[in-house]
């Protein structure tokens, strides 16, 4: 064909891009397209913050087009009128695209395909999870045997190269990318493929040999920094997979090897969340785990709005809420203790938390963050036991055990002393004034004592348990 048609996605890179690869080989001209589909920004799943990274990311996908004789257009609309009005002016023989597995892309993908050529691609993962299966050709649901599974499987090659030049067919108009909402400052990820390489390149050159020991420190700069730029695709899965693999086989030592063997787990874990995706789209509205899907969850709105608003008196959870709504990222512990918290000491259902984090996070993905709500609240695959139940103040003093990580995003306990950073109720009235920090009045009183709220939590999951089976 003559001219065929980019269809950007989760793919806002030019480099390992295998959509955009086969568009330039199977046409002379590739047309790079953008639809702002109204379903995805006006879903109630939907974040200022992660909508601004996005049309920022457009706009520098289309410098870097631009660098290589071409251009990003963009169009507001249902996919499928916009992209049927963009072959017809561009006179395109085929849609090339990057596979996405989310129930809504899937069901989109499969109207479009029924009226128009469209190729999808591999990309969003480095193995297609309908590959990655059982030898009867059923789905895994338990991550160990999956993570073999996905080990063993034949490496899909070399990330590809960014071409040099894209020709493109002239006199396409383009909408403007919305200048809003705008970025907040706060957010600390710069733009852009060129930035997701260098961070790329710094994590895996030194931090990444101190993974498996820091990556849970919440005081500390111990984790990639990359999921934003995997969650749009600025950095392809298997780009950050290869880096992994390179350190491994770089490593001097034992603890250095197995800090990169932890990281490439964890990217594992992205893909194997995907893949239950794909499997069992039920889960992003119901527990996987069937005994558990009728938990008589209380769902308090004055305590879920605590939580939301950084008002629960346990400084971890509190200082992890912060740092989401004003920075739309979290630590993944922190993610793990406030779940954990909402869920198990709340009783609130734990759809309530995974959407409140799926409208503020940058990184938010619909696969990976709907698994692990399930972990946290014990009903998905490979769930924490629902006995599992972590304890805010051991938690805070394990993995940020001198406070700084709570100081840092609640500084009405910049004064307190370690001993007391997260539990400081139990200080003295007069050292609560010494310091500024008088409970109840510069920072609130814990809304449930922990003891009571995981034996209500223990006694409620056994009941449930109990009922269904």
């Amino acid at each position: 064909m003559k001219t065929s048609l980019w269809w950007v996605r989760r793919d806002l890179r030019l480099s390992d891009n295998q959509a955009l690869t086969a568009a330039l080989e199977k046409s002379e001209r590739v047309l790079p397209v953008f639809v702002i589909d109204p379903d995805l920004i006006n879903s109630p799943y939907a974040g200022e913050k992660r909508l601004a990274f996005l049309y920022a990311g457009l706009r520098a996908l289309d410098q870097d087009l631009r660098q290589r004789g071409s251009a990003l257009v963009v169009r507001y609309g249902d996919p499928l009128n916009v992209l049927a009005g963009l072959m017809s002016d561009s006179d395109a023989g085929g849609i090339f695209a990057e596979g996405d597995y989310s129930p809504y892309s899937r069901r989109r993908d499969q109207e479009i395909s029924g009226n128009l050529p469209l190729h999808l691609t591999a990309g969003l993962s480095v193995h297609p999870p309908g590959e990655i299966v059982k030898a009867d050709g059923s789905p895994y649901t338990v991550f160990t045997p999956f993570s073999k599974a996905w080990l063993a499987h034949p490496w899909p090659g070399d990330p590809l190269p960014a071409p040099d030049r894209i020709p493109s067919p002239p006199d396409i108009h383009s909408e403007e990318v919305p200048q809003k909402p705008h970025l907040p400052a706060e957010i600390s990820f710069h733009i852009g493929e060129k930035e997701a390489q260098r961070r790329l390149s710094e994590f895996t050159e030194s931090v990444v040999f101190r993974y498996q020991e820091d990556r849970n420190r919440m005081d500390l700069d111990g984790t990639s920094g990359l999921s934003p730029y995997l969650r749009f695709g600025m950095l392809s899965a298997r780009q950050a997979a290869a880096a992994a693999r390179q350190a491994q086989a770089q490593a001097v030592d034992g603890p250095s090897r197995r800090g990169a063997e932890t990281w490439l787990n964890e990217l594992i874990w992205r893909e194997f969340y995907i893949a239950i995706l794909y499997h069992f789209p039920s889960v992003r509205q119901t527990a996987f785990r069937s005994t558990l899907r009728n938990l008589p969850w209380i769902n308090n709105s004055e305590d879920y709005d605590a939580w939301t608003q950084s008002h629960t008196g346990y400084p971890v959870v509190d200082a992890a809420m912060r740092q989401l709504t004003t920075t739309g990222w979290m630590h993944n512990r922190a993610r793990m203790i406030s779940a954990s918290f909402l869920v198990k000491d709340l009783l609130v259902d734990w759809r309530w938390g995974e959407r409140w984090f799926m409208q503020h996070l940058v990184d938010g993905d619909p696969a990976a963050n709907n698994g692990g709500w399930q972990w946290s609240a014990g009903t998905g695959t490979d769930a924490a036991p629902y006995f599992r139940i972590f304890n805010p103040v051991l938690q805070g003093q394990k993995f940020d055990p001198n406070g700084e990580y709570v100081r840092h995003w609640l500084p009405e306990l910049s004064q307190v002393p370690a001993r007391y950073i997260h539990n400081p109720w139990e200080m003295s009235p007069d050292l609560q004034k010494k310091v500024g920090c008088v409970i109840g009045q510069d920072y609130p009183a814990p809304i449930i004592d922990h003891a009571f709220a995981r034996q209500r939590a223990l006694d409620v999951y056994r009941k449930a348990r109990e009922i269904d089976l």
